[in-house]
Formats: C-alpha cells, structure tokens, sequence
C-alpha cells in the first residue's frame, strides 16, 4: 500500500505518459512558447504535412478509443463522415461537458494543457476537413474556459488558425462555448441541439450527426480526453501508440484513471489500459483511510455497475469490466467503505439522474422519479417489499431500447447492481419484511 501520493505523469517519461508529461517540467503549461518548447504542436505540423486520409489511417491504425464513456473507436466514426462536397461547412466539436458525477479527468487537462486539447482538435480538423470547430465546456468550469480562449488567441496570433492555415489552403476557426449546465449534453446530439440554441433534447438516429449534425452539416463529437491522444501518437507513430498498454490489455494506449471516495489520496493518475482497479485504489489512492475497509466501487462514474471487493484484480479495459458486469465508462473510481448504507448512496445517485433528465420520453420523464420516491421511502423505514419488487421492474422497463436514449439505462445501472449485491440491506428496512420462524431447538 502506498503511503505518499503518486503524481500523475509518472517518471515524466513522454514515450510512457503521453497525455501529462509536460506537467512533471511545470505545473500548469499555459503559454504558447511553453508548450512549444515541450514539442507542442508537432504532431500537428506533422500531420499537414500528409494527406487527410493518411492521418485517418494512422488514428485508425492506433485504434484510438472515445474517452468519453462509450468507447467507440474514432477512427472508424471519423470514416462515417459524409465526404467533403465542399457544399458548406463542415464542424468538429469536443464534449467537454463532463457532468458525470465522480468524473473530473477533462477538467485537468482543460486548466493545465489547454495547448494539447487545441492541438488534437487541429489535427482532427486537418483530417476531416473541418470549417469551424467548437468546444462545448460546462459553464461551471470557469477557469479552464479561459484558459482555452487564451491559448486560442496564441495560435490564432501565431497563424495556427484562421484563413490559409500554416500555407495549407486549410482555413478552420475553433471556439469556445459555454453550456448552461445539463447533464444529458453530454449525449452528442443533445449537446448539438444545445449548441444550436435550442432545447438539450436527443435528436432521433438516424441520421447520424457524420452525415447530418450541427445545423444540419456533417459533424464530430468526440471528448477532451480522446482528442489529447492525438498529437503524440501523430509524433511518435501508431505501433508505439498501441503497445503502450502491451501485455496488459487489448484497449492501447494510455487512460487517465481517478478515484474518489474515502481513500488516502484522491486524485487522478495516467496509467496503461487493463490496469487493475486494486493498483489504482491501493498504489496510487493509497488505500481506504485508516480504520476503513472497501464495501464496493462504480469503476467509471454514477452510470455504471456497483462492483465489490471480489472483482478488484480484474483489468480496467473495456472487455474485462463488461464481462464482470459493469462499463469501463470514465475509469474514474467511485470507492464505498463498508459503513456507507447502500440504500442510500442508490437514492443519492438516482436523485441525480431523475434531477438530470430532458423529460423527453415517459419512462425516463416519469420512472426514474417513481425510484427516488421508493427509494426514499425504504431508506426512512417506510417501504414495503412491494417497493422493492417495483424498482426490480424498473430496471427491465427503463432498460436499453425501452427509452429514447441511454440515460435512463444509465441510471438503472447502479441501481439493478445495488439489487443484486446488496438487496438484503434494502429488505432490512422495510417494514413488512418477513419474520422468519425457529424452533426452540434452533434458538438454543
């Protein structure tokens, strides 16, 4: 068990912590010249120095995966784009929304590298063909959006955006757009309705937003973490790039992994993909505090499974979570010590995402607050079983293809898993649970 904390870029080492380890030379890298010094924007000038369709094989090869939650490997959604008609613009947008409670893994690289965020989205521009490009940032984050808007009017001095970018013939303009606070924005066409000043509702799909997105114009999502990827594997190749997680995992590359909780040392660490989460929890957070011992885990924020004790040697990838039940999602811990009562830490969460919802479709408009009000009921002592039975149901009911979009589904998550693992704390408190009858020779 570690004892000190662990800082997040590791030895420093570029070619072992692509997405941090300018922070080990300072802690905030703001300035242009800073971040040239520390081969900032190189991996971009390499890229006009190719063909489009060149650096969309390398992302491809590299098998970048969405950061964001999902996993969808980029390189094959930025292949669904429609082909530049040259019939109008073209968009690029980065979901920086982040609004998953226990995820704050965008915020940092938004407040300390806001040059590398800007870098990938530039490559990425280059490769799709972009016109105009847009970081959608939750308005609660005050001083990454400034932080961003001041090294946009760096590179913009510098001649990195604009008309004629760099002599390419490439012309793209990017900006920073600040989001009224919904947590559904975080779904890419919500975001995209948002963005176009209009309800924060998902739209139907198809169309997809690559052939019909932004003002109806073909268009990319992908988030901040996803996007910091791309200049260093622009510098340094896909080969390099894919054997960073070698041995460990099939996901390749790097993953910024968090935990929170009661542990000795919340934070955030850079690690190889199929990292265990008991390293993370026990190496790098130190551990639970003293006099505390670890009852379960969300292994990616409020929308995923609660796992246990039992399944913390399994790797955080993709593949190996979802066979043990959960998402990889944000791979930012959520850790529960064994005095949290997980009735209520379920209605907390649920609370969230029935506060959370568009109010689009019924059963999420309508079903989750039926389980915050069950759930609230069972915590103060006042549920029946039937309550019990009910939130069951819910979980079936407001599953995958019974709503408009994965956010209600996300919301069951947590909830079916707290059910299964933990439904005897549930039963305790309701007041018709069933007395179980002994003999007297049983009692003796």
């Amino acid at each position: 068990m570690n004892t000190t904390p662990k800082p997040i870029y590791g030895d420093g080492n570029p070619e072992t912590h692509p997405l941090t380890w300018r922070l080990s030379q300072q802690e905030y890298v703001h300035l242009l010249d800073d971040y040239e010094r520390l081969d900032g924007y190189a991996g971009f000038k390499k890229a006009i120095t190719m063909q489009p369709a060149e650096v969309l094989d390398v992302i491809k090869a590299a098998t970048v995966k969405g950061r964001g939650g999902a996993g969808f490997p980029a390189g094959i959604k930025w292949s669904l784009m429609a082909p530049n008609d040259q019939s109008g613009p073209r968009y690029l947008i980065c979901n920086a929304d982040e609004m998953e409670p226990g995820t704050f893994k965008d915020r940092l690289l938004m407040e300390k590298l806001p040059h590398q965020l800007i870098e990938g989205m530039l490559i990425a521009g280059y490769t799709l063909e972009a016109t105009h490009g847009y970081i959608f940032i939750r308005g609660e984050y005050i001083e990454a959006a400034q932080y961003l808007n001041h090294a946009l009017d760096q590179i913009r001095a510098k001649g990195y955006l604009g008309e004629n970018i760099l002599d390419t013939g490439w012309n793209f303009e990017l900006h920073v757009h600040t989001g009224a606070g919904r947590y559904i924005c975080g779904e890419e066409t919500a975001l995209i309705n948002s963005l176009e000043g209009r309800r924060a509702n998902p739209r139907t799909k198809p169309p997809f937003p690559q052939v019909a997105g932004a003002w109806g114009r073909p268009t990319i999502v992908n988030n901040v973490e996803t996007y910091n990827n791309l200049p260093a594997i622009l510098l340094r190749g896909a080969e390099w790039y894919v054997g960073l997680s070698a041995g460990k995992s099939k996901d390749p590359g790097t993953k910024i992994y968090g935990a929170s909780g009661k542990v000795n040392f919340p934070g955030l660490w850079e690690l190889p993909f199929g990292t265990t989460a008991r390293e993370v929890i026990e190496e790098h957070a130190g551990g639970m505090r003293e006099g505390l011992t670890l009852k379960a885990w969300l292994p990616g924020g409020a929308s995923t499974d609660f796992l246990t004790p039992d399944h913390l040697d399994i790797p955080m990838d993709s593949d190996s979570i979802m066979k043990a039940g959960s998402r990889l999602g944000t791979c930012l811990l959520m850790v529960f010590d064994e005095q949290q009562c997980m009735v209520a830490a379920t209605r907390n969460l649920e609370e969230f995402f029935a506060r959370e919802s568009c109010g689009w479709c019924t059963p999420c408009r309508d079903g989750l607050p039926w389980s915050v009000k069950a759930l609230r009921a069972i915590e103060a002592g006042d549920g029946k079983m039937m309550d019990i039975q009910h939130l069951q149901e819910l979980t079936k009911k407001l599953w995958i293809g019974k709503t408009f979009c994965a956010h209600a589904p996300g919301a069951m998550e947590p909830l079916q898993s707290a059910l299964k693992y933990w439904r005897g704390e549930f039963e305790a408190k309701v007041t018709d649970r069933p007395v179980v009858q002994t003999t007297h020779a049983e009692q003796a």
